[in-house]
Parts: C-alpha cells; structure tokens; sequence
C-alpha cells in the first residue's frame, strides 16, 4: 500500500518507476485509475487536501520519490516550472474526480432503477407464467368433462334448460363485475367459500374443496345453485357443477394472462418512456405524462404511499432534454420517498405562471434542518449513510435545471418539504 484512504496526506508522490492502482473503497472494485511511470500525485503545491481520497496500491515493484509539504516552497524556488504544472495537475484532478464520482452517481441510480424495474416485472410475470402452466391442463379436463355432461342430457330441452341457466348466470357474474363495491374482507370471503362449499356437500358433489373457490370469486348467487339444482336432474347436477367452475376457471387464468400482459407492456412503455429511447435529445417534453413515466419506476416503493397528481390541463409541452429531465424528477421523489421512509403522501402538482412552467414536488417527510436547507445543492453533500448516496442528486438537479434555464428551490419544515422547479415553456425564448 502506498497510501491509504481517509489517512493525512503530507507529501506529494511521482511514480518513477512502476504502476500504482488507485480505487474508492465505496466504489467497489472498480479501479478509478491506474497511475504509471512519470505521474504525480498525492498534496500538490496551492492544494487544500487533508486526506487521501483513495486507496494506492502497487500491482508490480515501484519506485516513488516522496516530497514532504515543507520542501514545496524549496521545489518551486528551485524549479519555476513546477508551479504552473502543479496548477494544471490539480484542474485535471478536479475534473477526473467529478466525472468519476458522477459516473458512480449513475451507477447507483441505475442500480436502484434496475431493482424497482425487476421488481415490478416479477410479479405480473410470475403470475403469467402460473397462470399458462395451469391453463393446458385445465383445458383438457374441461374439455373431457364437457364431453360427458353431452351424453348426460337426454334431450335437446334439458341440454337448453341448462345453457339458459348458464346464460343467467354469466349475466349475474357480469353484473357483479360491471359493479365494483368495496372489495371483501379477507373474512368475508372464506364465509361465502364455506357456505358454497357447504351447499355442495349437501347436494352430494365430488371435490367440494376444488369447486368452492372458483364459484365464492364470482359472487355467483347461492339461489343460482338452487335453480341449478331444480333445472337437471340429480344425477347430472355434480357435473354440471365442476363443468361450470372449471369453465370460470379457464376464463380466470386467460383474463390473469391478459392483465399479466398488458401490465409487462405498460412497464416497458413507461421506461421507453422515461428513458426517451429513439428519439431527439431536444424534443417537446408532456410533463405529467414525464413525470407518470418516473413514478413507475418507484412502484415498488410506493405501495405505502398516498400519491397525489395535480396537473395543470392546460400547460402546454415543455421544449427540453427529455431523459435529463426525468433525472430530476428521479432525484427529487426518491429523496422524498427516503425521507418519508416509503409511508406518508406524495403531491405533485404542475402549473402555468406566465412563459414558465412550475412543477412542485411536496413530501410530509421530518422536513430537512434549517441549518442544512443551504447546502443540499452542493455537490458531494449528503445527509444519508455512507455508501449508499455520493451526494450529487441535487447538484444533478440544480444543474439539469439551469441547462433550461430555469430555477429549482425548496422550502421546509416539519411534515411539508416542497421542491419547486420552475422551466421557461420553450428554452430558446428564454435568455
């Protein structure tokens, strides 16, 4: 180890001979870069460091001459040059850094993107895929009872008979759909199972248990059952039953299929979406619909969370860099979410005021202190534990915000935090 990571820094090192691999321990082990034959680093002459940023290690046998801070007036009387060299050394080093830790910002956030996008897929994925695993093996033993309700009718009247029941009944189950009351407690629906399930047993059908839970989820009618019961007769009743719940069975899993499906689609929309995939970098920007696209990456973290959308119907699109935009709407709903600790209320409201359009992102989170409130744009600034944030999201944001031309503030206090961003309608008006 030539140097280590957040010990005093006092000299200045040029790497005669050898390689030195440098690396932040939050970073991984991602190398930030290699430092070879003829490269200086460490405290440099005009340089405020205290304390090494990084780890060096030497990956082959080095040779470093090591300058203590006291020789530096000595080294720069003796060689002029030094001074103007050590000066572009530390503009190098301000830049290499910023984009190094910029880069990481990302990867972070992407990480994060990446782990809410998965999650959300997993689950209407999982679903699909139970769903068609069930659906070939519960087609064909409908398939197979159907052929042997057929030969239970003796007549074209009795076989009608039934299909006019079926008709009522889906007509019932419609009905039921087409209506949406507040949904049934979990207790509320294992009564109704039970006491389907009970009517089964006292008409004597096979399989009550696998029968139950097919008819209890429609909310089909137990008096149903009982004209059932009158319209065939007793010895073609079970089958009729189990045909008529394995058909609503069948319908369930394709209508899971279909729902499973269409949510895979919406999610890949929304991140196409949030990302501006194939399309200009300078385009005109729907912000609600921008800022819908950022919220369902965070799905998996709003499940706790009242979210509430104010828009302004008529704020017209916003001339921007689309996919930088949603990076500050990223930013600002997961710091809120982080403060809220994914419980409590979301409002996010859009409006015109002029040529300018203002976005408002407000949290009921503990609020951020006072003394804090200045310097949260600041770059590499964080309230949150080490290695989990680099402190640059609002930096981000503040800059992003400036590339349009508009202002970004906040006001806080306890339970009310409200980030106000504010863009000029089209940009290029704007100076």
């Amino acid at each position: 180890m030539v140097f280590r990571e957040g010990e005093p820094a006092f000299h200045m090192n040029i790497i005669l001979r050898g390689d030195v691999q440098v690396h932040r321990r939050k970073s991984g082990p991602v190398s930030l870069f290699v430092g070879r034959t003829s490269a200086v680093t460490g405290k440099l002459p005009y340089s405020r460091m205290k304390t090494w940023g990084a780890d060096g290690q030497c990956v082959s046998p080095v040779w470093v001459l090591d300058i203590h801070q006291d020789l530096f007036p000595a080294m720069l009387l003796a060689i002029p040059s030094m001074g103007q060299r050590c000066v572009n050394l530390l503009l190098d080093r301000v830049r290499d850094f910023t984009r190094m830790d910029e880069q990481a910002d990302k990867l972070i956030a992407l990480g994060k993107l990446a782990a809410n996008l998965s999650h959300e897929l997993n689950n209407p994925a999982s679903a699909a895929q139970r769903s068609a695993a069930s659906l070939s093996t519960e087609l064909r033993n409908s398939d197979e009872a159907k052929y042997r309700l057929g030969r239970l009718f003796h007549s074209d009247e009795d076989l009608e008979r039934y299909r006019d029941w079926v008709k009522i009944a889906r007509d019932r189950i419609a009905v039921f759909n087409g209506f949406s009351p507040i949904p049934q407690s979990p207790l509320e629906a294992s009564d109704r199972e039970a006491q389907i399930q009970r009517w089964l047993e006292a008409h004597h059908i096979p399989a009550p248990w696998n029968i139950a839970p097919a008819l209890a989820e429609t909310m089909l009618p137990v008096d149903l059952l009982d004209q059932l019961a009158t319209t065939v007769r007793p010895e073609v009743l079970p089958i009729a039953v189990s045909t008529f719940a394995s058909t609503l069975r069948v319908e369930r899993m394709a209508e899971t299929v279909v729902d499973s499906s269409s949510r895979i689609f919406e999610l890949i929309s929304a991140i196409r979406g949030y990302s501006y995939m194939d399309q200009a970098p300078v385009q005109d920007v729907d912000l609600p619909q921008s800022i819908e696209n950022t919220l369902a990456m965070f799905r998996a973290r709003t499940e706790r969370v009242d979210i509430r959308l104010e828009f302004d119907p008529a704020l017209p699109p916003v001339s921007a860099y689309g996919s930088e935009l949603n990076q500050v709407w990223s930013a600002i709903i997961e710091n809120a979410l982080d403060a809220m600790h994914d419980h409590g209320t979301l409002t996010i409201s859009t409006r015109l005021a002029g040529q300018m359009a203002t976005v408002e992102i407000r949290d009921d989170g503990p609020g951020i202190d006072a003394s804090l409130t200045s310097r949260i744009f600041e770059p590499f600034f964080t309230t949150k534990p080490i290695g989990t944030a680099l402190g640059l999201g609002l930096d981000t944001v503040q800059r992003v915000v400036s590339k349009h031309s508009g202002t970004v503030s906040v006001e806080s206090r306890p339970h009310f935090t409200c980030f106000q961003v504010r863009l000029p309608i089209n940009r290029l008006q704007a100076y």
